[in-house]
């Protein structure tokens, strides 16, 4: 069945809105690479402010490396846009249907084919 034109139009808006949210909440990045610049500053402190110092500058690194993997995933998402085959799971190119995709426009997998993943990823835990 597929997705209609206007679901497919939606989603694409949904999918550049989120773009261009997470490219200005980087902004200031060069090249893609994260800001080295502590969130907090690490002057002389305590050794418990000092390492809850770190603790905030590693959550903030982190937050920026989450950022950068959920921008990855909607540029393939809207690549996949533009080949025609978005909509269609990486793994098995069945269908994903609208309700996923609607809660998770850059999904690439289907429900089936995630759970499998996470399932083994789990395993190997």
């Amino acid at each position: 069945m597929g997705l209609s034109p206007d679901q497919l139009a939606s989603l694409q808006a949904a999918l550049e809105q989120r773009k261009l949210a997470l490219l200005q909440q980087l902004a200031g990045r060069m090249d893609g690479e994260l800001a080295r610049v502590p969130a907090v500053e690490e002057i002389e402190t305590s050794p418990a402010d000092s390492a809850s110092n770190r603790t905030l500058n590693q959550l903030e690194l982190e937050a920026d490396e989450h950022k950068q993997a959920q921008l990855s995933s909607i540029r393939h998402a809207l690549a996949k846009i533009d080949e025609g085959s978005y909509g269609l799971c990486d793994n098995c190119g069945n269908e994903i249907p609208f309700s996923r995709l609607n809660a998770r426009p850059e999904a690439p997998l289907c429900i089936a084919c995630q759970t499998r993943l996470e399932k083994a990823t789990a395993a190997l835990r």
